[in-house]
């Protein structure tokens, strides 16, 4: 079994169920790989992600406070594979410690530790999604109107 790691582009909604996705990004091979999750465990992602400390720690700061406390750290988290349509997941400690956990955790866990995040190559080619080829001059583009556009030019000069 050989490991990816992957890049955590983020949480986004499928529309039109309204369901969140934790979406992770693979570089070598190109493959996104979309997992659902639930709202709360989206709300602690996207905290995470955007690097917020709560004013009261939340409970993946207090896991992480435990393995301190036991002179052990988090080292990497794996998603490793499938049970039907549920994804499975590893905590791996620098003592060599394996706990299994909810994806989401493992990867909210991850952020909050600044430690990688990896996907198991066969499931990551059976489960993901190949990423399109980025179009430079199309990137080039975009970037170039982002640098350029401001709020006025979306007045349409109706109120709504």
């Amino acid at each position: 079994m050989s490991n990816v790691e992957v890049e955590v582009v983020g949480v986004r909604i499928e529309m039109p169920a309204n369901q969140p996705i934790l979406l992770l990004k693979a570089t070598e091979p190109a493959y996104y790989l979309p997992i659902w999750v639930g709202a709360i465990e989206a709300n602690a992602l996207s905290i995470a992600q955007r690097g917020l400390t709560p004013p009261r720690p939340m409970t993946h700061a207090l896991l992480l406070d435990v393995l301190g406390a036991h002179d052990d750290e988090l080292s990497d988290v794996t998603i490793t594979g499938r049970d039907g349509q549920i994804f499975l997941a590893e905590l791996h400690t620098e003592d060599g410690k394996t706990i299994s956990a909810r994806p989401s955790d493992a990867v909210t866990l991850a952020l909050t530790a600044e430690c990688p995040v990896y996907v198991d190559s066969d499931l990551l080619k059976d489960a993901g999604i190949e990423a399109p080829e980025a179009d430079e001059e199309e990137v080039a583009q975009f970037r170039d109107f982002l640098d350029n556009v401001s709020a006025e030019d979306f007045e349409t000069g109706e109120e709504t």
